[in-house]
């Protein structure tokens, strides 16, 4: 008589936002590998691209369908406009179709309790989602940090080494996986200038600039770091600890997803 075959695993769904870029003079999507390699190998779970496209994307179906996001880094920087300041000059990077994929979708995700991971760009997205400012050019601010990457003539992953020290903030989701203080690595030009409503400070940097913060009423996973983890899961633990809690946290979300999406059968 045979044994009936062993059901495998299904592993949490984790959409990765991309960024909208011109590739041989054709509109295209990317990504960088280690924003996929950190969820696939650290947080165990499946990646996604998501394209920013806001015309693509249905968020009912997403849903359904994730349990998790990561918003990513990006050259780009959010329209000034979107958090009530004076544009930007013309030859700022920008991207406006990623800022209208992001900001029409997150509300949604939110109010349904998906993990969110946000990381520089993504970062800064929840902050002016939630009515935060931007300061376009921090190392020019007195008492501030240069806080931008360096010499770009470094072989890149150097770019990510560590950069100076945060104070974490005892009692939110940081601490009870980092401890009181740790080094990130820092390439950003702009900044929290003013926090959100509702945001939750999880880290500074010792200029006091705001390194990390979480929804303070979100019953989710909902982190937001200024640095980038995803390019040191081999080496520092506190990026790991980051992507495994996040990975978790989605995986407790496709339990319950799949848990409700079961048919039930009259006894």
């Amino acid at each position: 008589m045979s044994s009936a075959p062993i059901q495998k695993s299904l592993l949490p769904v984790v959409a990765i936002i991309t960024d909208r870029i011109d590739l041989h003079r054709h509109p295209a999507y990317s990504v960088l590998g280690g924003y996929v390699r950190a969820v696939s190998e650290i947080a165990g779970a499946q990646p996604l691209l998501l394209p920013a496209c806001a015309d693509a994307i249905d968020a009912d179906t997403l849903i359904d369908t994730l349990d998790g996001i990561v918003l990513t880094g990006s050259p780009s920087n959010i329209a000034a406009e979107r958090y009530g300041a004076t544009p930007l000059p013309a030859m700022t990077c920008q991207d406006p179709h990623r800022d209208a994929a992001v900001f029409g979708l997150l509300p949604a995700l939110i109010d349904a309790g998906v993990p969110i991971l946000g990381i520089c760009r993504g970062f800064q997205e929840l902050n002016v989602l939630h009515g935060g400012t931007l300061e376009r050019a921090v190392h020019a601010q007195p008492g501030r940090l240069d806080h931008r990457e360096g010499d770009h003539d470094r072989p890149i992953q150097q770019w990510y080494d560590d950069s100076h020290d945060i104070h974490i903030v005892p009692g939110g989701w940081l601490a009870g996986i980092a401890g009181r203080s740790a080094a990130v690595n820092s390439l950003h030009h702009q900044g929290v200038e003013r926090l959100g409503a509702g945001l939750r400070i999880e880290a500074t940097a010792p200029d006091g600039l705001v390194e990390a913060f979480s929804l303070a009423n979100a019953a989710q996973f909902t982190l937001a770091v200024q640095w980038h983890p995803e390019m040191r899961i081999d080496d520092c633990g506190l990026a790991k600890a980051i992507f495994s809690e996040f990975g978790r946290a989605c995986g407790e979300r496709r339990a319950t997803r799949t848990r409700a999406s079961r048919p039930t059968f009259p006894a």
